[in-house]
């Protein structure tokens, strides 16, 4: 029997290696260092490659890769993998999302420790020769508060340890629910009652555009002024220049982060100066252990995709014949775009995810088109954590009832897909489908009927249906410079509620956005990115 052929060009913990050497299946070839022509060269002869962050697997590459069906990255994101390129050429991408869960865990959780026993003043205090015990008095973990935001992987073993401190537990999460989180003994809370009456703030959720800066200047003046913060998430989720002002003014007991906007940082950043600021150069995940856990994870992923016994934490889609994937392809972009759109506009803690197939996709296995939606609803809170494949499990581990309902009454529109989302605040009903030419497209928002083009930075207006808003809202991006690609407007009834989707060149500031909110008569206005 010939071997399957297996490439890891990058280094690889030797627990992974020999997962994969161990049996006859596999012959592997190491070969670290790869400039791109040399990988270009070689990657046609295997079936399967393993890369870290080093490697750039680009579309060039897998254009070249005549055999590959499996590339696998030991680590969360796949910034370096193509994942276009590979899905058109109906190859696998995973990676390894739980690898350095206990080791970001762990550090964090150190930090806090360290946050509220002084540890590494006083070290510096003693290794100066001082004895300074009045100095360096602390506080204690039980009792207090911990305010998590990011209720994932890691903010659940976070608080876990917390919790074996005798820490209260107050989490904000929207894609958590209350009941979930109770039975963790956790306390479910708004963003505002957290970081008013929290001890400490611990951060761990992606860095999108949503959780940019999310505390900032005004968050912070609303946090007792015995908080101690904590960032082993992503730099620029707390915003470094409020985060001084607040050390500068004493408005804050402390500080640690292992994050931050520039890595590495300039020997000149600010925060470097103040004693009661913990710093640490990006170590979440820097254990021995998690460098193994992440080789083990892709080793039995790559294994098992090669061997048909099953695909785990898969980035793309799942497996589909040629025909299939030919004919549900649009829907699967229709699908994570309608994803998307209506995820990014409602607001509270996520309860339902409803699907509604009508017409020729009641006939086919649209698992693919469900994974997809369920991937755009969650995409923009959860970033690199969810992928299509995993974006089911992610919500049941969060308590997020997904349905999916093959419909054979009549629909008022050919194919349709209708996406029903509930959350404990509200509900919405988002209705897409196909034009003429097979590109994606809203059709209905709720009640009110628009044709809108899913797709780049979108302004969702909504408003009183009376005259004047149209215009005033082309005035108002006008005056900023900002372009309008397409714009579809759509209302209830005379005189009811109306609908504008303005698709745009660029983003648009928050300031232009402030300014339309202020227009008399409109009710709501979200940017939206799809």
């Amino acid at each position: 029997m010939t071997k399957m052929k297996i490439l890891v060009s990058d280094k690889l913990a030797e627990e992974g290696l020999k997962i994969l050497r161990d049996g006859d299946a596999f012959e592997v070839d190491c070969k670290y260092d790869l400039k791109p022509e040399q990988l270009k060269e070689i990657v046609g002869h295997y079936d399967a490659l393993i890369v870290r962050s080093g490697t750039q697997v680009t579309e060039e590459i897998i254009e070249a890769a005549l055999k590959l069906k499996v590339i696998g990255r030991a680590g969360v994101g796949l910034d370096n993998v193509d994942l276009k390129a590979a899905t058109k050429k109906g190859i696998i991408a995973m990676n390894t999302p739980g690898g350095n869960t206990t080791s970001t865990a762990e550090h964090a959780f150190s930090l806090i420790m360290a946050l509220a026993r002084n540890i590494p003043q006083a070290h510096g205090s003693m290794k100066a020769g001082k004895w300074e015990r009045s100095k360096f008095q602390g506080v204690e973990l039980y009792g207090k508060t911990l305010g998590v935001i990011g209720l994932g992987r890691i903010g659940s073993t976070v608080a876990k340890f917390a919790q074996g401190f005798g820490m209260t537990i107050k989490a904000f999460d929207p894609f958590l629910s209350a009941e979930m989180a109770a039975k963790r003994g956790i306390i479910m809370s708004t963003f505002e009652d957290l970081i008013k009456n929290s001890d400490f703030i611990t951060v761990h959720v992606p860095k999108t555009d949503e959780t940019t800066g999310m505390i900032g200047e005004k968050e912070i003046a609303m946090m007792k002024k015995s908080v101690r913060l904590v960032n082993c998430a992503r730099g620029g989720i707390m915003d470094e220049a409020a985060l001084v002002q607040a050390l500068e003014s004493k408005r804050i007991a402390g500080v640690a982060l292992d994050v931050y906007d520039e890595e590495p940082p300039k020997p000149d950043l600010p925060v470097f100066k103040f004693d009661n600021c913990i710093l640490t150069p990006h170590l979440g995940a820097s254990t021995a252990e998690a460098q193994v856990n992440v080789a083990i994870e892709v080793a039995h992923s790559v294994k098992d995709a090669l061997l048909g016994k099953g695909i785990r934490n898969a980035a793309n889609f799942p497996s589909l014949d040629e025909e299939t994937y030919k004919i549900l392809e649009p829907y699967i972009d229709l699908g994570d775009k309608l994803g998307k759109f209506a995820g990014q506009l409602v607001s509270g803690g996520l309860k339902t995810i409803k699907i509604t197939y009508n017409g020729m996709l009641t006939k086919y296995n649209v698992m693919p088109v469900t994974m997809a939606i369920s991937h755009g609803v969650l995409k923009p809170i959860l970033a690199d954590n969810v992928n299509a494949i995993n974006s089911l499990d992610i919500a049941k581990e969060r308590g997020i009832d997904i349905q999916e309902v093959h419909s054979n009454a009549e629909a008022e529109f050919v194919n349709c897909v209708t996406l029903e989302l509930i959350t404990d605040k509200e509900s919405l009903e988002v209705w897409g489908t196909l034009s003429s030419n097979k590109k994606p497209r809203i059709v209905k928002v709720n009640k009110v009927y628009v044709e809108a083009v899913p797709s780049g930075n979108i302004l969702f207006i909504r408003n009183n249906d009376v005259p004047g808003i149209v215009g005033a809202v082309g005035t108002a991006l006008g005056n900023a410079k900002i372009n309008i690609a397409y714009i579809t407007f759509g209302r209830e009834s005379e005189g009811m509620t109306a609908v504008s989707v303005v698709n745009v060149d660029g983003d648009v500031p928050v300031s232009v956005i402030d300014g339309l909110k202020g227009i008399k008569g409109i009710q709501f206005v979200k940017m939206l990115k799809v």
